[in-house]
Order: C-alpha cells, then sequence, then structure tokens
C-alpha cells in the first residue's frame, strides 16, 4: 500500500490491438472511478510503459487492466505483471490465452456440455477452394472473423462464394488464423460473471446492423441493450447457467461476459470476454448496475477481487 495508506492502482490500457481506442475510452470511465473511490493511480500505456512499470511495480497495490485484444487479453500482460509480482483483476495467463482463442474456446466449450455454432479454424496457407467447399457443407450463410481478436472486429457474414472470398481476405489481414462457422439467427444476449455469479442476463437488439458489429457495439444509440432480458424463466436460468459453465470451463476468475444466441429454446455460445468494456455502452456494468453495483462499486469489488488472491 502507498505510504498514504490509501490503495494506488497501476491503469493500464490503451496497448497495440485495434482496440486500442476502446480500451483508452473504458480507462476514462475507470478513471474517474477511481478518483470518486478516494483511490490513487497512475496510467500505464502496455505500448510504451511497461520497462517504467516494472522499474516501479512495488509502488502499486495492483493493476487494474482496460487492454482489450492481442496484447491484453491474451495472456502476455497477465504473464508480464505475475513477474513482476503485481497483482490484477481478470482471468490469469491460462484462462486469457484460452478464451483469447475462438476455436480453442469452442472445443472447450462443447467438452462442458454446451452447444455452439458448428464451425473450424483455418490457417492463412489454407487453400481458398478447401474454404470454399468448407462452407458449402456448412450452408450459407456462414460467419467468418479472426480466430483472436475481439469487439466484432474483422467479422463478415458471408451469404455467397464472392463475399466468402472477400470475408477471408478481410479477417486473413488482421489474423493469421480464422474461424468460418454456421450462422445462426437469433436472439443476442449476454452473461456477465462477478465473483463467480451470474449477472442478469442482458438481450442486444441492433438497430442499424445485422449482428453486433463493432459500430454498433461502441456507438451510443446503435443499439438497444436491455437488462434484464424479457426471457422466460426457465430460458433466463439456462443463459446464466451456460454463463457460468463457459466462465469455469476456460479457467477464469474473477469476471467475464459471455456471448450467445438464442433460438427458440436452444442457446448457441459463441465467445467469452475476459477484460469486458468498460465504456458508457459497455454490458457487463449495465448487468452489474441491474444487481446492484454502481460504477464505481463494480471497480471496487473487482479490485478486492485482485487484493484478495494476492493474500491467498
Amino acid at each position: 500500500m502507498s505510504f498514504s495508506g490509501v490503495l494506488k492502482i497501476a491503469l493500464l490500457a490503451g496497448g497495440n490491438s485495434s482496440e486500442r481506442e476502446v480500451s483508452l475510452k473504458g480507462a476514462f470511465a475507470v478513471k474517474k472511478a477511481l478518483e470518486k473511490l478516494g483511490y490513487q493511480y497512475e496510467f500505464f500505456d502496455p505500448a510504451y510503459d511497461l520497462p517504467r512499470l516494472a522499474e516501479r511495480a512495488k509502488e502499486f497495490d495492483c493493476a487494474f487492466l482496460v487492454v482489450h485484444g492481442p496484447g491484453g487479453e491474451d495472456g502476455t500482460l497477465q504473464g508480464f505483471l505475475e513477474s513482476i509480482e503485481l497483482p490484477y483483476q481478470g482471468a490469469g495467463i491460462l484462462g486469457s490465452a484460452l478464451a483469447m482463442h475462438k476455436g480453442i474456446s469452442k472445443i472447450l466449450y462443447q467438452k462442458a456440455g454446451l452447444n455452439v455454432p458448428e464451425g473450424s479454424t483455418f490457417l492463412k496457407n489454407i487453400s481458398q477452394e478447401k474454404i470454399k467447399n468448407y462452407a458449402k457443407y456448412l450452408g450459407f450463410p456462414v460467419v467468418v472473423k479472426p480466430a483472436t481478436q475481439g469487439s466484432s472486429i474483422g467479422l463478415s457474414i458471408a451469404k455467397n462464394e464472392k463475399e466468402l472470398k472477400d470475408a477471408c481476405e478481410k479477417a486473413f489481414t488482421i489474423d493469421k488464423e480464422i474461424l468460418i462457422e454456421k450462422y445462426i439467427k437469433g436472439r443476442e444476449i449476454t452473461v456477465g460473471i462477478l465473483d463467480d455469479l451470474p449477472l442478469p442476463v442482458v438481450e442486444i437488439v441492433p438497430k442499424f446492423s445485422e449482428f453486433f458489429d463493432y459500430q454498433t457495439k461502441y456507438t451510443p444509440g446503435f443499439a438497444d441493450e436491455i437488462c434484464p432480458a424479457p426471457l422466460p424463466k426457465n430460458l433466463n436460468k439456462k443463459a446464466q447457467k451456460y454463463g457460468l459453465i463457459a466462465h469455469k470451463a476456460l479457467k477464469l476468475r474473477h469476471y467475464s461476459r459471455t456471448d450467445m444466441i438464442l433460438v427458440k429454446n436452444q442457446i448457441f455460445v459463441l465467445e467469452t470476454n475476459t477484460i469486458p468494456g468498460m465504456t458508457e455502452t459497455s454490458l457487463l456494468p449495465l448487468a452489474a448496475k441491474i444487481a446492484g453495483y454502481s460504477f464505481e462499486n463494480l471497480i471496487k469489488k473487482l479490485i478486492e477481487l485482485a487484493l484478495r488472491d494476492k493474500k491467498s
């Protein structure tokens, strides 16, 4: 603890991923919460500041991560923080790496008994013919997305072979591995987990796009985010149960948010976020608010969880 007896937090945001701007926007909201809580903090950008943080690690009680995408959610930053013995909120090295790779997480979901859209990963050197044949096997439309990105970056819905080719080229410019899966049309829902307890289910209804894409996620007013979601009690409980199973299957801790598609009475799990967004349009803070946590109390809870693990 700092000399004054007040918690001192290293606030990490920015980084080099395509989600840098979202990260910085979220960090601004967290910064205001830390000020209201009366905590001391200092900002560090992993793109530039990690050597400086390593030198001064002992000055801080813990790190608070608002870093998204590769380099933030894939276990590399978590490994760095472990090496300098600075506790942090969210998934550890293994959980971060497992959740970041959509192909691996899909396998782990299935092994845990969860429904997932049928799909497979492909490396950059694969022939277009093999990709085309697989898409035909699944049946158009198909979803094409980079295997290790978040925020729907590089994601496309391909309705025919021409769109498939364009979608693969787009995804391969971002990642050396892509995931192609059957497109499932249904209601988009998401379930947050906080300290191993499911939060209220959120339903996302995009207003102007076919799916919850990057622009819709981060532009206020582009989607209705309904919490608690208007679901029958049994489906609500099922979605929360699936969120917790996904959280545990990926070896996560503290918090996460799992995205799903609801089709009639079936729920398909898509992916899990280990550092959910913290902007004014973010979904986990909304669910936490309905569960009784103000934004400041959510940040306080996550810091408490990081410090709890430090003590244990």
